[in-house]
C-alpha cells in the first residue's frame, strides 16, 4: 500500500513562501526568482564556524546557558522570567494552547492564521470579542504592523506574538513576560533573516517555561542553532546597522509603490502592506517578471511585499 505523501497529512493554511507551486504554474526556477512573499530580512546575519562537536554531539546545558544568557540580555527580560529555546516559535504555537483548559480564546483578526488554527485544534473556541479566557496579540501584527499596548493583555493565558518586534526594541512588551499566564514569544529567522535555522523562544514565568519544556522534550534545539543564536543576539552592532537599514529600505518600497498608485496600509521594516485596486492583478503581474509576493483570501486590495536584497532592488522598481 502506498504512503500518504507529507502534502496530504499537513494541513494547507495560507502562508507567504510556497515558491515551487509558484514556479510551476509561471516556470523559472528557484534561482532566477526575487521571493518577496514573507517577511524575512534579505540579508541575513552570516554564519558563525561551527565545531564539528556541534553536528555529532548532544547540545550540553553550557549551550543552553549561553543562549538563555544572550536573550535575557539582548531582549531585557526581567529577572523573574524564564527563557525557552525552541525549534522555531511555530512549534510552541502548537503547543501553547496545551496550558490551559480549553474555552474561549480571543484573536482580532486578520492576523498570523497559524495561532486560530492551533487553538481551534486542541478545541477552543476562536473569537474576535471578549471576554475570552485566553488572548493572543501578534505585535506588531502581520500584515498590517499594528501595535498592542499592556492594557491588551487582559486574559488569564495571555500570548503576545513578537516575532516581528526586533525592528522596534522600543515598542516591545517583554517587561510583562513576569505577569502571571502572560507568554511572551520571539522568532529568530525574521529579523536575523534565518529562517531555515528553526529557532524561536518562549518568555514567561517559571512555572510556565517548565510546563512548555516538558511538552518539547530534551534537546530540542540542535547544536549549530545555539551556537549561531547565541552568537547573533551577542553583536549589538549588527542590529544596529540593520534596523538602521531595514528602515531606509522599507521607505524606499513605500515610496516606489506610492508612486505606483498604490497606498500604504502600514506593516513592519520587515515587510509592507499596500492597499490597491486589484491585488491579485499586481501579484500576477509581478510573477510575469518571476517576482512573487503575498496576496490574503480575505481581501482584494491587500498585497504584502517584503525586501528585496540589495541586488534586487532594480529588478522590482523596473518591474514595478
Amino acid at each position: 500500500m502506498p504512503k500518504p505523501e507529507l502534502a496530504m497529512i499537513l494541513p494547507h493554511r495560507d502562508h507567504g513562501g510556497g515558491l515551487d507551486a509558484t514556479i510551476r504554474r509561471h516556470g523559472g526556477t528557484r534561482e532566477t526568482w526575487l521571493d518577496l512573499s514573507t517577511g524575512i530580512n534579505p540579508d541575513p546575519y552570516p554564519l558563525v564556524p561551527f565545531p564539528s562537536q556541534d553536528w555529532t554531539a548532544l547540545p550540553d546545558q553550557a549551550a543552553q546557558h549561553a543562549i538563555c544568557a544572550a536573550a535575557r540580555r539582548f531582549w531585557a527580560v526581567p529577572d523573574d522570567a524564564a527563557i525557552l529555546p525552541a525549534p522555531g516559535a511555530s512549534a510552541l504555537i502548537a503547543r501553547l494552547p496545551h496550558l490551559a483548559a480549553p474555552g474561549r480564546v480571543q484573536i482580532t483578526m486578520p492576523t498570523y492564521n497559524e495561532h486560530a488554527a492551533a487553538f481551534r485544534a486542541q478545541g477552543w473556541t476562536v473569537t474576535e470579542t471578549g471576554p475570552a479566557q485566553a488572548r493572543v496579540l501578534v505585535h506588531p501584527n502581520n500584515p498590517d504592523g499594528h501595535l498592542w499596548q499592556a492594557d491588551d493583555a487582559d486574559a488569564a493565558l495571555t500570548v503576545i506574538d513578537e516575532s516581528f518586534c526586533d525592528t522596534r526594541p522600543d515598542a516591545s512588551l517583554i517587561h510583562l513576560a513576569s505577569r502571571p499566564g502572560c507568554v511572551v514569544l520571539k522568532s529568530f529567522g525574521k529579523f536575523w533573516g534565518l529562517a531555515g535555522l528553526r529557532l524561536g523562544f518562549a518568555i514567561a514565568t517559571p512555572d510556565v517555561i517548565r510546563e512548555l519544556a516538558a511538552m518539547l522534550g530534551p534537546w530540542p534545539v540542535s547544536g549549530p542553532a545555539l551556537r549561531l543564536g547565541a552568537a547573533a543576539l551577542s553583536d549589538d552592532i549588527w542590529a544596529h546597522t540593520t534596523r538602521a537599514r531595514l528602515a531606509r529600505d522599507a521607505g524606499r518600497l513605500d515610496q516606489a509603490m506610492i508612486a505606483r498608485g498604490a497606498q500604504v496600509v502600514g506593516g513592519t521594516d520587515l515587510f509592507r502592506l499596500y492597499d490597491t485596486p486589484d491585488a491579485a492583478a499586481w501579484q500576477d503581474r509581478l510573477a510575469g517578471r518571476h517576482i512573487w509576493t503575498r496576496i490574503f483570501p480575505y481581501s482584494d486590495r491587500y498585497l504584502r511585499l517584503g525586501l528585496p536584497p540589495a541586488q534586487g532592488w532594480d529588478r522590482l522598481l523596473d518591474a514595478l
